[in-house]
């Protein structure tokens, strides 16, 4: 017998879902939606938001579950950019197919490592990564490409296959290790980076979901729901940061790194 003002979720057994519960979904999803499409880290807010909304839910379902709100986030982030930046499609194809099949690896293993054992290092990174953008204030302005030819596409699927094996295992701030790779490795302004970086991304998604689902792990009824947020989000989060360029990028970038930090970092002294 289901309390008043409650009702049943579709794909989560007999958990009873109030409309409060369906607001916080519906934000945690728009936010993260319009934080992944400008620059990737919306897995810091949704998947969070997963894991508090729904205490019934495992850490393995929480992940299959905030890949299927983040595919549907990416999916139109990614035609948006396509239509609006015309991103390099010889560039996106090896990234992307090489961050597809490392994905699959991650999320197979996803159940296997803790991760405790991947944050510190993860955090390190990060630091790193915030450090270096905030002492180059030029880097990004402008695409000024290291390599051609085979080098070019090399470096660009080395960098899919690790991030794409980050994403399936873990996968908060993957949009945001993409971005920086392509800007800081390869040599993209932020802007046309953002753009390819969602193409992998979508890439990333759809592979951890080909483990996921056969699985059993995704919970349809949480999934879609905070996917329509997060592809609502997505939406407007693209055409901002086509409207406004490579600036608001690099900041909102700067500020997502941040929080990435100080989440991981609290999730690492609150654990030990």
């Amino acid at each position: 017998m289901l309390a008043a003002g409650s009702f049943a979720l579709p794909g989560f057994g007999d958990v009873e879902v109030t409309l409060t519960l369906v607001l916080l979904l519906v934000l945690a999803g728009l936010a993260a939606g319009w934080i992944d499409a400008v620059v990737g880290g919306g897995g810091l807010i949704q998947l969070p938001a997963l894991l508090v909304l729904f205490p019934e839910m495992s850490a393995v379902q929480a992940l299959a579950t905030n890949k299927v709100g983040s595919i549907m986030g990416t999916s139109t982030s990614s035609i948006t950019y396509y239509r609006r930046i015309h991103p390099d499609m010889r560039t996106a194809a090896p990234m992307a197919l090489a961050a597809l099949a490392a994905s699959i690896g991650g999320a197979a293993l996803a159940s296997y490592i803790p991760e405790s054992a991947l944050r510190p290092i993860i955090i390190v990174v990060l630091v790193g990564v915030f450090v270096y953008t905030l002492a180059r204030p030029s880097l990004g302005a402008t695409t000024e490409l290291r390599w051609e030819g085979n080098r070019h596409y090399g470096a660009a699927a080395g960098i899919g296959l690790l991030i794409g094996l980050y994403d399936g295992l873990l996968g908060p701030g993957t949009g945001s290790f993409l971005v920086m790779a392509l800007v800081g490795v390869i040599g993209y302004a932020f802007l046309p980076a953002s753009a390819l970086a969602k193409i992998v991304n979508l890439a990333t998604n759809f592979g951890a979901l080909l483990f996921f689902v056969p699985a059993g792990h995704v919970v349809w009824g949480v999934g879609l729901m905070v996917g329509a947020a997060n592809l609502v989000g997505a939406y407007i989060g693209a055409r901002m940061a086509v409207a406004k360029g490579n600036r608001f990028v690099r900041v909102a970038f700067v500020v997502v790194v941040a929080a990435l930090i100080l989440r991981l970092g609290w999730d690492v002294i609150a654990g030990s």
